[in-house]
């Protein structure tokens, strides 16, 4: 009989102060950290094009919007969950923590290969616990198509791969050809 080592438990605190400044990203699941993997040319660019389109939106608004480097906090089950998503909007003038948001409205993740099952499934269950999310949204870097989950349409999921899609958070038209701009052969 094979005997596992005992996983290392690292506390909230010492995955906070370990992840400032660290070279490498972690997600953090009760106690367990998961190591995140580099972003494509193409992700890179679906998301710098969502920040450059929304963040002059957000001026003179309690709305604050980050890529990549902000995590976002949830309590599940008695579990501490941290996860970087790619775009996260919080307009929740009192979820101002250093580190992570607790309280986003709006969620985007950009799929890849590596990630995208744990997207689709674990992290679109896990978001669905936050209170103040209305929206999340799975970007494909490999064909122009979006899907969106809301939680006014109980979650069910609306794929967009033409017209512009709304972000009823910020109560904005979103164009795919702003999305994939410069995105090659999309």
């Amino acid at each position: 009989m094979t005997t596992l080592a005992p996983l290392h438990f690292v506390s909230v605190d010492d995955y906070l102060a370990k992840e400032d400044g660290a070279d490498i990203r972690h997600e953090y699941i009760d106690g367990q950290l998961y190591a995140m993997t580099g972003a494509s040319r193409n992700h890179g660019l679906i998301v710098g094009n969502l920040y450059a389109l929304l963040h002059p939106l957000l001026r003179g608004t309690p709305c604050q919007l980050f890529a990549s480097d902000m995590k976002v906090r949830l309590r599940i089950n008695h579990q501490d969950i941290f996860y970087y998503p790619d775009l996260l909007l919080s307009c929740d003038k009192n979820d101002r923590a250093t580190y992570y948001c607790s309280q986003p409205c709006l969620l985007v993740e950009v799929l890849s290969d590596s990630a995208a099952r744990i997207d689709r499934r674990e992290k679109l269950w896990a978001y669905q616990s936050i209170p103040s999310l209305q929206e999340y949204l799975l970007v494909s870097q490999t064909a122009r198509e979006v899907q969106t989950h809301r939680r006014k349409r109980d979650w069910a999921p609306e794929t967009f791969t033409n017209g512009p899609l709304r972000l009823e958070c910020l109560d904005v038209e979103v164009p795919l050809d702003v999305i994939y701009e410069d995105v090659p052969a999309l």
